[in-house]
């Protein structure tokens, strides 16, 4: 009997911790925007979208556009730079750079740097005017000069496919095919956070944490404690988020839903 309310106790305590640690943001507005996908808002609350494979940047009457039908598709769009924003289009194995009025300053082929072509399946701005690569011929990371317009590998070749990536100037962070999560930094050197359960899709806030979404639930999960923790958002469909400082966006059925969220 005392085993029995022991076990209950500990029950009690665990499922009382788990209902303690979920997080309900809050919402602050919504707005409608018909786009195929919606990438960020900005600190100036501009909104950037592709749609028709035309890549927007829009505030209230301002509106501005950048289309290359020739090269494809838009794979993923770069927006830590507002001044050097990095469109990746893989299909064409090519990048193209805009600046904050989303006019082309600068198109790089991949397939033509001379001596040494890649063909790249992962690309985001790092610093000193360069640019992450992952160079899907060799399996290999590394980083691209702009101006010496040379590849300069960092790792020795991935033992597993990269399901997800992100990147900062300093970093690059992947989650390979068994849920592990690990960064690059410029140097080569390689470290690795941690496992997550299965994803559909992911933001890194930190070192520390990440936010993924598995079906139609977001969840907050910290590497150092390996436990996952439900942010509740009720019933709302969860198409794409972004978490950017202390909101979060969710876009779904063409509306953009903007919550204040504080993970702990």
């Amino acid at each position: 009997m005392k085993k029995t309310i022991i076990s209950f106790w500990m029950l009690f305590v665990a499922t009382a911790f788990s209902q303690e640690k979920k997080i309900t943001p809050i919402l602050l507005s919504t707005q409608q925007l018909v786009a195929d996908e919606f990438i960020t808002m900005d600190s100036f609350g501009y909104l950037y979208y592709v749609k028709g494979n035309v890549f927007y940047k829009q505030k209230e009457n301002e509106l501005f556009q950048y289309k290359n039908l020739s090269l494809g598709k838009i794979k993923r769009v770069d927006l830590q730079n507002p001044l050097k924003i990095v469109l990746f289009y893989e299909g064409f194995n090519s990048v193209v750079t805009l600046d904050n009025q989303l006019n082309e300053t600068a198109s790089i082929n991949f397939s033509k740097i001379q001596n040494n072509p890649i063909v790249t399946s992962a690309v985001g701005l790092a610093s000193q005017n360069r640019l992450w690569i992952f160079n899907s011929l060799q399996m290999q990371l590394g980083l691209y000069d702009f101006n010496k317009q040379v590849f300069q590998p960092l790792s020795q070749p991935f033992q597993k496919p990269i399901e997800f990536y992100q990147t900062d100037y300093n970093q690059f962070y992947w989650i390979d095919s068994n849920g592990l999560v690990s960064y690059c930094d410029v140097f080569g050197k390689i470290s690795t956070l941690g496992k997550i359960p299965e994803f559909d899709s992911a933001q890194i806030i930190s070192n520390q944490l990440i936010v993924y979404q598995s079906g139609n639930q977001l969840y907050y999960h910290y590497f150092k404690d390996n436990n996952s923790s439900l942010i509740n958002l009720g019933e709302k469909i969860v198409e794409k988020f972004r978490v950017k400082d202390q909101f979060l966006f969710i876009f779904t059925n063409n509306e953009i839903s903007t919550y204040q969220i504080s993970l702990p």
